[in-house]
């Protein structure tokens, strides 16, 4: 599993000219699912950014976690994170997860944010997606469940 996390001032995703999810500070994670990713993962990467401590504290020093700073969160599916573009011009992306298990993980994924925040936004899922963020920083992390 892979996330593209974005800390912003706010995030939004849009379908078919309709804001579905919408957040003010707080993280925009890109979330990717690849073959062979199941709960686990999931947990690991979700328990890695909840305890992530990327926000700035007083002395303007990265110390704060989003729950320190009553953070939300804006989830949102991202099969192109397993993009691979060794051949050709055009990437493949085989090595994304098929999509009904991807679906589930991403429903999975977004639940365990909503558990421990109490809240969630979250994309549409496999929908065509219009993503409108304020990048505070910017500050952007990579994370790969293979890596972590």
């Amino acid at each position: 599993m892979r996330a593209l996390i974005q800390r912003v001032t706010q995030a939004s995703v849009t379908v078919e000219g309709e804001v579905v999810g919408s957040i003010g500070k707080g993280y925009l994670i890109l979330l990717g699912v690849g073959h062979g990713d199941a709960e686990a993962q999931a947990d690991k990467l979700w328990s890695k950014i909840s305890k992530m401590r990327i926000f700035e504290d007083e002395n303007g020093k990265t110390n704060l976690s989003l729950a320190d700073v009553e953070g939300e969160v804006l989830v949102v599916s991202q099969f192109t994170l397993y993009a691979n573009c060794k051949k050709g011009n055009r990437p493949s992306f085989t090595d994304a997860g098929a999509p009904d298990e991807a679906n589930r993980l991403y429903e999975y994924f977004a639940g365990l944010v909503c558990r421990d925040l109490g809240h969630v936004e979250t994309g549409s899922f496999g929908a065509m997606m219009e993503v409108a963020l304020v990048n505070d920083g910017p500050f952007t992390v990579w994370m790969d469940t293979d890596t972590l």
